[in-house]
């Protein structure tokens, strides 16, 4: 498969009152066609910074370096109108609260209908009647009646499909989903992760999918990306990533997973990095029991340690796996 978005070196920082802030620092993946990428780590890592770098929707305060190369196109390089065009159209992006992102005043069909006519120049009359055809693409029940309601009208659920319906509008090539089954229940969870893989495999969309939640990267994803204070620390297919966890960070991830019969979680011990001083050496080794003088000493080369597996580690390895 061919890579549809190569990311290479991809570095984010934010000018503060107490100095740069490293919010994403040299990281590079890659996305192939028809593929699921989860992004995992906890809040702050990176993980949104970085995906919406690549279509620069940062603010103009973020310095951003590297390169991100969609089908060979550097987006880093690309004029405000080039980028626009992009936008939405080739890659499209589900934000985290759909309440924050829909227009309040504006009914669902309309807003689904303005993207339709803003990249493919559809009437008033057809943009409307395609918005109908998205919402029961995503699920919604009644559609044509749905079209017409506002969304303080819908449930957080169909508010999730909504804003799924409007990236698949313009029939992208990568859908960027950035947690979107957080504040859902359980069952509706369930839902919006079916809808996810029944997209993937009924038109073939290319998937990132941000989460902190393990169960959904499971669940959905081909391989998964691990970040840690705004590096990457481990990169699986997911069953590798499962059966033999290499990172100590990944291994703490997956330990602090509920399991039957355990009554307490356990707890990764110590605190994340300050973003302003990343030292030039393992960022996770002040809250690691592996860690060795070395670990202090040196940043950890990412290395290849079995096919599709590699990780940024001195003493990788040791892991129990998690069924």
């Amino acid at each position: 498969m061919s890579h549809l978005l190569e990311v290479r070196d991809l570095s984010v920082r934010f000018e503060t009152d107490r100095g740069s802030l490293h919010a994403v620092d040299r990281v590079s993946f890659s996305l192939r066609e028809s593929e699921v990428l989860g992004l995992v780590g906890e809040s702050g890592c990176g993980k949104s910074v970085m995906t919406m770098a690549t279509l620069r929707l940062l603010p103009r305060t973020a310095v951003v370096s590297g390169e991100a190369l969609f089908e060979g196109v550097d987006l880093l390089k690309q004029s405000p109108a080039s980028l626009r065009r992009v936008r939405g159209r080739e890659i499209a992006f589900v934000f985290q609260e759909p309440m924050t992102s829909l227009n309040p005043v504006f009914t669902v069909g309309r807003q689904i209908g303005e993207v339709l006519r803003l990249h493919l120049g559809l009437s008033k009359r057809d943009a409307q009647d395609r918005a109908i055809e998205l919402l029961n693409l995503v699920h919604i029940a009644a559609p044509a009646r749905r079209v017409n309601e506002y969304p303080h009208q819908l449930s957080g659920g169909m508010r999730q499909r909504v804003m799924i319906a409007m990236a698949l509008a313009c029939d992208p090539k990568i859908l960027v989903a950035d947690e979107p089954t957080t504040a859902l229940d359980v069952t509706i969870q369930a839902g919006i992760l079916d809808l996810l893989r029944e997209l993937r495999e009924q038109i073939g969309i290319a998937i990132i999918l941000i989460t902190h939640n393990l169960g959904v990267v499971a669940d959905v994803a081909d391989r998964v990306l691990v970040m840690y204070a705004g590096r990457k620390v481990e990169e699986a297919l997911v069953d590798d990533l499962f059966a033999a966890p290499q990172h100590p960070y990944t291994l703490g991830l997956l330990g602090a997973l509920p399991r039957p019969g355990v009554r307490l979680l356990q707890e990764i011990p110590g605190r994340v990095p300050s973003l302003t001083v990343l030292p030039d050496a393992c960022t996770f080794a002040p809250r690691c029991s592996r860690a060795e003088e070395l670990c202090y000493a040196r940043e950890p080369a990412f290395s290849t340690v079995r096919p599709q597996h590699a990780v940024a580690c001195i003493h990788p390895g040791s892991g129990v796996g998690v069924s």
